[in-house]
């Protein structure tokens, strides 16, 4: 018989019932409050960040901008030692390091920080450039293709080269497979079978692809971006691009999934509301975007394209919510 007050052995003690999750976007939060807290020769601002929780572990990366001048190897190390620690103690789980990016320097006289997108604009404004005009994509090299084209050219001529002189300097009989080429394009004109039809489809499909690779600039994954100082180019994955504005649409309250297509001068957004108000929701979320696009210094204003839709479980705000608590 047990002891009063004990619980049966069948049931599950109270420490264990349940358990406990940390979301990725309250470890951002914390990592991001903890680099802004360290003090150096100024404040330590924080333009990006990101979590990630597996099990009972955090990996974190921030991108920030530190006081200059300053020791930027102990203010960054600062950082990351003080941003685990605050991390860990905060939230339970074992942050093993954190990656700090130093994406910008900014001085202590009030000017802007280094880099950013308002300097690159001051700059270009100052040296009386238009940045819609001259920021353009930049141009791919693409070296592996005319490589290869190269390579190839080069052989060709290079053992034609060497038959020509050896039959007319060294007085050597011409080589079999030049005597057959000569004497099949002699008996053979253009278009006759098949199989020239088909030599002759693939080398002006080759010839066109040539053509679109000399005239197109590539390198379509990437934006351009103000241009920070004469004579320099600056450029924005697309990829990255869409997931900034991935996490700045997703910190709108009621919004649960975000997805971003990013072309090379617009972007859609496509946003699920679970609860609130659609037109409200519709509203934050583009102004959360724009904001979110303007800080990326692009050289072109970007077309934004946003679009909530509700989940079906979308509960309606009440006349409370709307309205607010009264006595």
């Amino acid at each position: 018989m047990s002891a009063p007050g004990t619980p049966p052995a069948s049931r599950t003690a109270p420490d264990e019932r349940g358990s406990t999750t940390v979301a990725n976007r309250a470890v951002r939060r914390i990592a991001e409050r903890a680099a802004t807290e360290v003090r150096a020769a100024g404040p330590v601002r924080v333009s990006g960040a990101s979590a990630s929780v597996r099990g009972r572990r955090a990996t974190v990366a921030l991108d920030v901008t530190l006081p200059y001048p300053g020791p930027l190897d102990e203010v960054g190390e600062r950082v990351r030692s003080h941003v685990v620690d605050r991390t860990a103690r905060l939230t339970g789980l074992t942050v093993p390091s954190a990656r700090i990016h130093v994406r910008a320097l900014s001085r202590q006289d009030g000017t802007e920080p280094a880099g950013s997108a308002g300097s690159a604009r001051a700059v270009a404004t100052e040296t009386g450039q238009n940045p819609t005009r001259t920021a353009r994509r930049p141009w791919s090299q693409r070296r592996l293709p005319m490589g290869l084209f190269a390579l190839t050219a080069a052989t060709a001529c290079g053992v034609l080269l060497y038959e020509v002189v050896s039959v007319h300097a060294a007085g050597r009989p011409a080589a079999r497979w030049r005597v057959d080429l000569v004497d099949w394009l002699s008996s053979h004109g253009p278009g006759v079978t098949a199989t020239d039809l088909a030599a002759a489809a693939g080398v002006f499909a080759l010839g066109v692809w040539l053509l679109i690779l000399a005239v197109t600039p590539g390198k379509r994954r990437r934006i351009p971006l103000v241009a920070p100082a004469p004579g320099m180019r600056a450029t924005l994955e697309r990829a990255a691009a869409a997931a900034l504005l991935r996490d700045a649409v997703s910190d709108v309250p009621g919004i649960t999934r975000v997805r971003v297509r990013m072309g090379r001068r617009g972007a859609r957004v496509r946003a699920r509301l679970g609860f609130g108000d659609r037109d409200a929701a519709l509203d934050a979320v583009r102004r959360a975007a724009l904001a979110a696009a303007d800080g990326f210094g692009l050289a072109r204003p970007l077309k934004l394209r946003v679009r909530v839709r509700t989940e079906p479980t979308w509960r309606a705000p009440t006349a409370h919510e709307e309205g607010g608590s009264t006595r």
